[in-house]
């Protein structure tokens, strides 16, 4: 899939401002720009229900989206995926030694920076010293950005971030970062429990969330629970395509997500690419699939019209 070539000039002002901030430790702010070619689009939770209803699908890039030369949770590769027509981006948030939020997956720094030791342990002044590697353990010129710096991104672009809390930080502290940003609009929060689910309505009855749904008594209990039905979307996981399930979720309005991603060797992602033949992915949104997580968003993204469907009828 390819964005029109004036979104692409769009963006490549802020890429390069980004970029420097990357390598600053994200300490220069996001700079307002046009929409460009494609329509504003509505309130998140109405916007979801546009996709759902053109038969549209949207592609979550996991992990921010790595590529070789591109790390993952990293703005710059963000940027490179947003270039490429793809618009919402699941990143890992992580919290430092004296509190900054930033995007990291894992509980230590060894396996995607250029540094050592517990992320815990560390202050931001160190952790925004350090470069990040890609998944060929390369060297990149971008730093661990801050959760604050992707937010302002996410604005100005028009992306949408799904936020997956990391155990050294809090939902309360990210919701914090999403206030002050001002970015509630672009963001959705990723639970893994009824429990954490209900603990983010608590919280911020206002976002939209992922929570655990196949149908209309798991959506009952959510509801019961206090998250708001019209601001969910439907976890269904990683195993086996449920589309029973999606269309249950579907007559509650509820619209549902499901992942291809995985340990490698073991995903759909593999499966589904191994023969040649991506129409394993035309399956899932014919089946009615609204978000679709994948390790492989560049491919997925070529493969599919359905992606293109959902900015052209629904904006972004």
């Amino acid at each position: 899939m390819t964005r029109a070539l004036s979104a692409s000039l769009l963006s490549l002002g802020f890429l390069l401002s980004a970029c420097a901030a990357e390598q600053t430790g994200g300490e220069t702010a996001a700079t307002e720009l046009a929409s460009g070619d494609y329509k504003a689009r509505a309130p998140l939770p109405d916007y979801f229900d546009c996709v759902r209803n053109a038969g549209g699908v949207l592609i979550a890039s996991h992990r921010g989206g790595p590529a070789p030369g591109y790390a993952e949770n990293a703005l710059k590769t963000m940027q490179y995926g947003f270039d490429k027509g793809i618009t919402v981006f699941e990143i890992d948030v992580a919290e430092s030694r004296d509190g900054v939020l930033f995007l990291m997956h894992d509980r230590s720094l060894g396996r995607t920076t250029t540094g050592r030791g517990a992320v815990a342990d560390t202050d931001w002044s160190e952790i925004s010293q350090l470069r990040l590697v890609d998944n060929d353990a390369q060297m990149t010129e971008a730093a661990p950005p801050r959760l604050s710096d992707v937010l302002l991104w996410a604005k100005t672009m028009g992306a949408i971030v799904e936020l997956d809390r990391k155990p050294t930080t809090s939902f309360r502290n990210i919701i914090s970062n999403v206030r002050a940003a001002e970015a509630e609009d672009h963001v959705i929060m990723i639970s893994y429990n009824d429990r954490e689910a209900e603990e983010i309505a608590r919280l911020a009855p206002d976002l939209m969330m992922t929570a655990s749904a196949r149908g209309g008594r798991d959506i009952a209990a959510l509801e019961v629970a206090g998250v708001d039905p019209t601001r969910l979307v439907a976890w269904t996981g990683t195993r086996e395509p449920d589309a029973a399930a999606w269309d249950r979720n579907a007559r509650e309005g509820v619209e549902s997500a499901f992942g291809t991603l995985g340990r490698r060797g073991e995903r759909l992602d593999d499966v589904y690419i191994a023969d040649g033949d991506l129409s394993e992915y035309q399956r899932l949104v014919e089946d009615g699939l609204v978000l679709l997580a994948t390790d492989e968003p560049y491919l997925v993204a070529e493969a599919l019209d359905a992606d293109d469907r959902a900015l052209e009828v629904c904006g972004r």
